[in-house]
């Protein structure tokens, strides 16, 4: 998928939790506004580089829904988009609908660049608060819409990890060891864990055992790696991707077997592990995360909570992205890079 059409595309695909080229997937009566502020991204704008205000101007009688508001819609599009510094728009409708208490929101988007393209977009926040819906997707709606996920990463990702210790910068991927589409992302990944030293990354299984039949095991075999030896499970991981055409019927076991040989561990105790309850009710625990979180292909990218698809984005994009999440949320990369805006 090209860039362009990942950025300015519907809601749900510039969120990265659309079904998109390059992934696996599996069949998984109120007062109006006060008056509405322009989004920050237009305030800062200078008159010499932008001669004239691309949007219709703010009508108040769109505006027929007391939540949520303009603020809260700008921040969680701040959320969203304000690692694109060329970016622009401006909330131009909040309005209720015929569900009660389901408001729709209503967007204008552009850029900096002259003569663009002025685009729109549209959602709906559920009455709640928490969930904004985007054509066929649920996404995380609110000021900090990646908070919650970020949270339940930071307690419960249990697969593999590398990089930093703490948790500050946490880029969870969620795989599966029979996706073609993962292969090829660990090249990614591995740059990822050069360009953002004080990244903890976490490698979460995710086998999608309805196109997948052998995936499942693999993750499982993966559990009684990391048991045994974190830093074996990633050559243990190299292993299996390496040869991931003997997943097939009459040579799996042997797939997974030579790649724990390659990690340097003995594939009987692991087969054995593997078979256990504890580890299936482990790899099913895993499979339950992802999906809790509305993880629905793989490769997909957690950054602090934030979720993105690997194979969708453009590796320098991802960087943008990973480096303004971690400003959004105060922490450090690591990254030698100068900080992005400055």
């Amino acid at each position: 998928m090209k860039n362009s059409k990942w950025m300015m595309a519907s809601l749900a695909v510039v969120l990265g939790v659309a079904t998109v080229a390059g992934a696996q997937t599996q069949a998984g009566t109120g007062a109006a506004a006060k008056q509405a502020t322009p989004p920050l991204q237009l305030q800062n704008l200078e008159p010499s580089t932008v001669p004239k205000d691309p949007f219709p101007p703010v009508n108040q009688k769109y505006f027929t829904a007391t939540s949520p508001t303009v603020d809260t819609v700008n921040t969680f599009l701040k959320s969203l988009w304000g690692y694109d510094q060329n970016r622009i728009w401006r909330v131009e409708a909040i309005q209720k609908t015929q569900a009660p208490d389901v408001a729709k929101v209503i967007v204008f988007v552009s850029d900096k660049s002259a003569n663009a393209k002025v685009q729109s977009t549209a959602f709906f926040v559920t009455p709640d608060g928490k969930h904004a819906i985007a054509g066929d997707t649920v996404i995380p709606f609110g000021a900090t819409p990646f908070a919650d996920a970020r949270q339940t990463l930071e307690q419960h990702a249990d697969g593999a990890w590398r990089g930093a210790p703490g948790k500050s910068l946490l880029l969870v991927e969620f795989a599966d060891l029979e996706c073609p589409h993962c292969k090829d992302a660990q090249g990614t990944m591995n740059q990822l864990a050069k360009d953002f030293p004080n990244a903890h990354i976490v490698f979460q299984p995710f086998p999608l055992t309805e196109i997948h039949p052998y995936a499942f095991k693999a993750a499982a075999y993966g559990y009684c790696v990391e048991k045994q030896n974190n830093d074996a499970f990633f050559s243990y991981a190299d292993g299996v991707f390496n040869t991931q055409s003997g997943l097939a019927e009459g040579t799996a076991d042997d797939t997974l077997n030579n790649a724990v040989k390659q990690a340097g561990l003995d594939p009987t105790a692991i087969g054995a592990c593997a078979n256990s309850q504890a580890t299936k009710d482990q790899v099913n625990a895993s499979i339950k995360l992802a999906q809790d979180l509305g993880v629905d292909q793989t490769p997909m990218l957690a950054v602090n909570g934030h979720l993105l698809p690997i194979s969708a984005v453009p590796y320098e994009t991802l960087k943008t992205i990973i480096t303004y999440q971690a400003q959004q949320d105060g922490v450090s990369t690591g990254a030698t890079a100068p900080t992005l805006g400055k």
